[in-house]
């Protein structure tokens, strides 16, 4: 595990992105509540809520840290995909892009979990850090994303 013991402790953020694309019945599915097991929204984002705070325990070497804010929101895009975004906030020695990767994963397979009865064709795609700022490396924003990331935090 690298010390950070010496590091100043900063304001962080991190963005993640996912898209889950599935037949476009069960996007209708999802949108009208008509999934046996529930509100898929709702306990993916609870899902990935409870993994950014548990990423410690899931990714090897990663630090352990108590989050301010760990927010994951969804987007519609088209007739057959579901854009997932993170953002994850803390003040510490080291950055929360991890957190924010495991929320927006974690969220995706449990949309395919809570779907796949009806749709055993879904993808999950496009895990990818959107952005992240805070501590010695400075601010990354991605410029191009290989899919359109949901923009309410922007």
């Amino acid at each position: 595990m690298v010390d950070v013991g010496s590091k100043e402790v900063t304001s962080r953020l991190a963005r993640a992105g996912a898209c889950v694309v599935m037949q476009p019945e069960t996007l209708t599915r999802i949108r009208q509540g008509q999934i046996s097991k529930g509100d898929v929204l709702a306990v993916a984002r609870l899902a990935g809520i409870m993994a950014a705070k548990r990423t410690d325990e899931l990714i090897p070497l990663c630090h352990t840290l108590g989050l301010d804010s760990v927010d994951v929101r969804f987007e519609f895009e088209g007739d057959n995909q579901v854009l997932i975004e993170a953002c994850v906030k803390v003040q510490s020695r080291t950055g929360v892009e991890m957190e924010a990767l495991t929320a927006v994963s974690v969220a995706a397979l449990t949309i395919y979990d809570m779907c796949k009865s009806v749709d055993r064709t879904m993808e999950v795609a496009h895990i990818q850090l959107l952005e992240k700022s805070g501590g010695k490396s400075g601010h990354f924003l991605r410029e191009e994303s290989s899919q359109g990331a949901v923009s309410t935090h922007r």
